[in-house]
Order: structure tokens, then C-alpha cells, then sequence
């Protein structure tokens, strides 16, 4: 999922690796609950994107079901405002290898 990710294919990674009833969380504010909610955030955050200056996948650690991977995004979007996030992933996942829940945390 992460080398997906770190190749900007966000929207194919959720479609991929999420269940069908994955639920994420943004900094504890925006929740989306099941995988179309979040295939439909993507493609609306991945359209507003004009340029994407770069994404590094820093680290990923991993222990049974529970996963923190290491990112660094920055983008130029299309109504001229800049993203640069530096944040940890966290995801739960099935013994299929299905996210059943994903949580952002920003990085220091």
C-alpha cells in the first residue's frame, strides 16, 4: 500500500487495500466510514491537486495487525493555496490484508 501511495496512486491504494467498512479519521475531525466514502474523498481532494512537488514514504513500522507508516506530502493545489504535511499513518488491518481503519497524526 505504501508503495502505492509513495507513487502518488492514492486512489487506486484505497481501492485496493481498503475494506469494504474502513473507517478513517483526519487529525480527529473529518471521518469518513466505509471504503466509497473515502474512494469519493480522494477523488475530490486528488482533483484539486495541481502539481504534486513531492511524496516520501520516510518509515513504516509494523506489528501483527497495526501498521505506522512515515510520510512527507507536498502539493500545490489548484486554487493556488500549498500543502505540506509531514504525518504518521495508522492503520488497522483484517488477517486478509484489508485496512479496517486508518487514522492521520500529524508528524514534529
Amino acid at each position: 500500500m505504501d508503495a502505492l501511495v509513495s507513487q502518488g496512486d492514492i486512489l487506486n491504494a484505497v481501492k485496493n487495500y481498503f475494506g469494504e467498512e474502513a473507517e478513517t479519521s483526519d487529525y480527529g475531525q473529518v471521518q469518513t466510514r466505509g471504503k466509497d466514502q473515502m474512494v469519493e474523498k480522494m477523488e475530490g481532494f486528488l482533483g484539486s491537486i495541481e502539481k504534486v512537488n513531492e511524496i516520501t514514504h520516510h518509515h513504516t513500522i509494523a506489528d501483527e495487525l497495526v501498521s505506522a507508516s512515515e510520510f512527507t506530502f507536498d502539493f500545490d493545489m489548484k486554487d493556488g493555496s500549498k500543502i505540506h504535511w509531514h504525518e504518521i499513518i495508522r492503520r488497522e488491518w483484517k488477517d486478509s490484508g484489508e485496512v479496517i481503519r486508518e487514522e492521520y497524526f500529524q508528524a514534529a
